[in-house]
């Protein structure tokens, strides 16, 4: 599968691209290897990308009284970006730190507007991206209202079990939002199942 492989294959599931249109569509697209703890976007940058991990993992964070506040996580074969500073120009609010070696396909903001004017594809695939934005922080928010620390943490290791095990507690419990303490206890029981 080459570098395009699976982010065609994450938005056939949606919309089928026919291949003219593909080879136009990621001929404005860029890939990138990078490595843990790079920073794809960092707070008080206008984000200029989406991106789609091939490879890898992310956090998504912000700082606020000195300390460290994760918000998210992204693995393998799907969609990251500080969507609201990529959508409103303005500076992001969050950072985006790589947990893992990888490779990103990176979508230029430019591009993709330039694409929305070409083709009734680049309409469909913003909407996708869009959408999946969308889907992920509606699950998230409704994660943390209605599981609990071990039924949320359980979910994440549904995702990725290899990499959630080297996420350091302190960004694992930020983002459940409980202590460390906890998160330890949550993960001896989670081992012995």
């Amino acid at each position: 599968m080459n570098e395009f492989g699976k982010i065609k294959s994450s938005l056939d599931r949606f919309v089928s691209i026919p291949d003219d249109e593909w080879k136009n569509f990621v001929s404005g697209l860029k890939v990138k290897q990078v490595k843990k703890g790079d920073i794809l976007t960092d707070l008080g940058q206008i984000e200029h990308y989406i991106y789609f991990l091939n490879q890898g993992a992310t956090r998504n964070f912000f700082i606020q009284d000195g300390k460290e506040f994760t918000v998210d996580f992204h693995f393998e074969n799907s969609f990251v970006t500080a969507y609201y500073s990529f959508i409103t120009r303005e500076p992001s609010q969050v950072s985006i730190e790589m947990l893992a070696d990888g490779e990103v396909v990176m979508i230029p903001y430019e591009w993709l507007h330039r694409y929305y004017k070409q083709s009734i594809y680049g309409e469909r695939i913003g909407r996708l991206m869009a959408e999946s934005q969308y889907v992920n922080r509606l699950n998230r928010e409704m994660s943390l209202l209605s599981l609990t620390a071990e039924e949320r943490y359980a979910e994440l290791m549904q995702k990725n079990p290899v990499l959630v095990n080297t996420i350091s507690i302190k960004h694992l419990s930020s983002y459940l939002g409980i202590q460390p303490e906890s998160l330890s206890r949550i993960r001896r029981q989670f081992g012995k199942n």
